[in-house]
């Protein structure tokens, strides 16, 4: 009796430890299957420059680092390709990172998780990625002190390009000359993104607006967004500028283009007029005739974002972002999208931001269309 007591017991442990081993081998498993259906976290990376600049990056697989204290996981959302990172690719911007880097200066992602320490970002908020933090990647991690928290039912493609272009156009209008409302700007390459930029915070602080384009295909968008006169550019700019402001006296001219552009605006705006200048988009320096300087007074001067970051107060930069952030999170400040592209379609990506035939700004989409998760 004792006997079959002890050898039921005995079937009773085994099978008991058999269904253990099951439950402990699917328990085991199921970890690699969750695993295996994750997308592994991709970066654009470059590990040389060159003349060619899709031809030195590409979407490479890493390994994200340990959350370490004070540190917040994002997961990016949309990051802008702008000019100033085609031109590092290219080794010709003023401040290049050590090689290899991973591209991208600006951008907007969603927070997965927060370490212990950190109380003021939770998980889904939407915020906005340190400045030069390398944001064409999939993921990344980012002291949470660094990152704005973001308005939550804004565009995220739009938010997405607020830390190099809308300041620009904003600083630009703000920093150089006493304007008040009336007044008129000129400006080339109207039709870019700081051009458009421009154009809708001078309309809204009641300035006017000549803005000059190089093809007549540009004029309409720029119309659309506010601009008062467009002109296509061309040796008698500074007499077609006269005859639609009716003789207006110009202060400012701003310049994005460089060459013998930059002497024209020189010669529509007033004597004692101030030309700044803030790209050279036609790859060639800024050229202003000894009769505009010293005749006529003309003043050359010019702007980098950069510098302006490294020199200005967080209290200045606390109050740029916050009007800028209010302004695109309702719509009242925008900038046309010709094109989405995932990190995997990086080479493409930067191909068509360096073409110079673009309608609006080329956005990476990280983690595919943001509408879709």
């Amino acid at each position: 009796m004792i006997a079959a007591v002890r050898d039921g017991c005995a079937r009773h442990a085994r099978t008991l430890r058999e269904l253990v081993g099951i439950a402990a081998r699917k328990l085991t498993r199921q970890p690699a299957k969750t695993t295996m259906t994750q997308p592994t976290p991709k970066h654009a990376r470059y590990h040389q420059r060159g003349p060619v600049p899709q031809d030195v990056i590409a979407a490479e697989a890493f390994e994200l680092p340990v959350l370490e204290a004070g540190q917040a996981l994002i997961e990016v959302v949309a990051a802008s390709i702008n000019p100033s990172d085609v031109l590092t690719l290219t080794g010709d911007y003023g401040m290049l990172p050590p090689l290899p880097a991973v591209g991208g200066n600006e951008g907007v992602g969603r927070v997965l998780e927060v370490a212990a320490d950190v109380s003021r970002l939770a998980p889904g908020q939407l915020v906005l990625l340190p400045i030069g933090s390398g944001t064409w990647t999939t993921h990344l991690i980012a002291d949470a002190a660094q990152l704005r928290p973001l308005p939550a039912g804004a565009d995220p493609r739009q938010l997405a390009m607020l830390t190099v272009n809308p300041p620009t156009a904003s600083l630009l209008l703000s920093e150089f000359a006493e304007l008040k409302q009336g007044d008129w700007v000129l400006q080339n390459a109207a039709n870019s993104a700081v051009g458009g930029y421009l154009v809708q915070l001078a309309k809204a602080r009641g300035l006017r607006t000549v803005n000059v384009v190089r093809r007549e295909t540009a004029c309409e968008a720029v119309r659309e967004l506010g601009g008062d006169v467009v002109l296509v550019d061309g040796d008698d700019l500074a007499k077609r500028v006269k005859d639609a402001t009716g003789g207006a006296k110009i202060a400012l001219g701003i310049d994005a283009v460089g060459g013998l552009a930059t002497e024209r605006l020189a010669q529509a705006v007033a004597s004692g007029g101030l030309i700044i200048n803030y790209g050279a988009m036609s790859g060639e320096p800024c050229a202003i005739s000894p009769g505009s300087l010293i005749f006529r007074g003309i003043r050359l001067h010019g702007f980098w974002l950069a510098h302006w970051y490294k020199t200005s107060t967080p209290e200045a930069r606390a109050a740029l972002f916050g009007e800028l952030v209010r302004l695109i999170a309702t719509g009242a400040l925008h900038a046309r999208i010709q094109a989405t592209y995932t990190l995997d379609q990086i080479k493409d990506a930067i191909a068509a931001a360096a073409s110079g035939e673009r309608d609006g700004k080329i956005v990476l989409l990280p983690n595919g269309d943001p509408g879709a998760h």
